[in-house]
């Protein structure tokens, strides 16, 4: 699938329909990713400001989930589209809950900015979540992209570096554990470090769903639940 098998039919409302429900899409994968950006300023810097800005971008995002939604659900019921166009609105479906939810773990970020503004910073673990924020960060970007381009292969990169994130993510955390054994006065404000890395690993396995709705809608395979490796295999086939 291309951009040249989108928008071509003879129904200027179908047309119109199908690039409302792309537009919106892109539109909540923008807000959704300056919510990681912003979450991840805000733990950083303890910047109490910045996360509740985070916060309060929450309701944008939960309305434009809703009205995607009714989008899709209505082309559904009028339009009855078969092949590429009903694969595009399966995968928007797909793609905008796991947005949802990416918002959902920014918030949760924000909330642990917050308190370590108030509780004073951790001892430990900025450096890690630097790192990995800065993984999921590109992961994110990257798969909407793909979405935008219908690249299947970029989207193949983002289930890539979710391995990569995975395995830095639990490198961190028997650090992170190590070290409040070592200082348990340390564990409320290193907890909250802890969650908020387990937040940006879930961000980025919520990015390579979307990349596996990518690889659906381009490829028409079910890419889900299998390796890298066995996802190579299957689009080579």
């Amino acid at each position: 699938m291309d951009r040249m098998h989108f928008g071509e039919h003879s129904s200027t409302q179908f047309n119109e329909a199908l690039e409302s429900i792309r537009n919106n899409l892109m539109e909540m994968g923008g807000l959704v990713e300056k919510q990681v950006v912003d979450a991840l300023q805000a733990l950083l810097h303890a910047d109490s400001d910045l996360a509740q800005k985070v916060l309060d971008t929450e309701d944008k995002v939960d309305k434009l989930e809703m009205l995607i939604d009714e989008e899709c659900t209505r082309v559904l019921a009028l339009r009855q589209p078969a092949a590429s166009d009903l694969r595009l609105i399966i995968a928007v479906t797909k793609a905008v809950s796991d947005l949802e939810r990416i918002g959902d773990e920014s918030a949760k970020i924000a909330r642990m900015g917050q308190q370590l503004a108030e509780e004073g910073e951790s001892p430990r673990g900025y450096v890690e979540v630097r790192h990995i924020g800065n993984h999921v960060r590109n992961m994110l970007r990257d798969t909407l992209d793909a979405f935008a381009r219908f690249d299947a292969k970029k989207a193949l990169s983002v289930a890539a570096e979710d391995n990569e994130v995975d395995l830095e993510y639990r490198s961190a955390m028997r650090s992170l554990v190590t070290f409040m054994m070592e200082d348990p006065r340390s564990i409320t404000r290193v907890l909250n470090i802890i969650w908020s890395l387990r937040a940006l690993e879930r961000i980025g396995d919520h990015a390579r769903n979307i990349g596996e709705q990518v690889i659906y809608l381009v490829e028409g395979k079910d890419v889900r639940h299998i390796t890298v490796d066995e996802i190579e295999a299957k689009l080579k086939k």
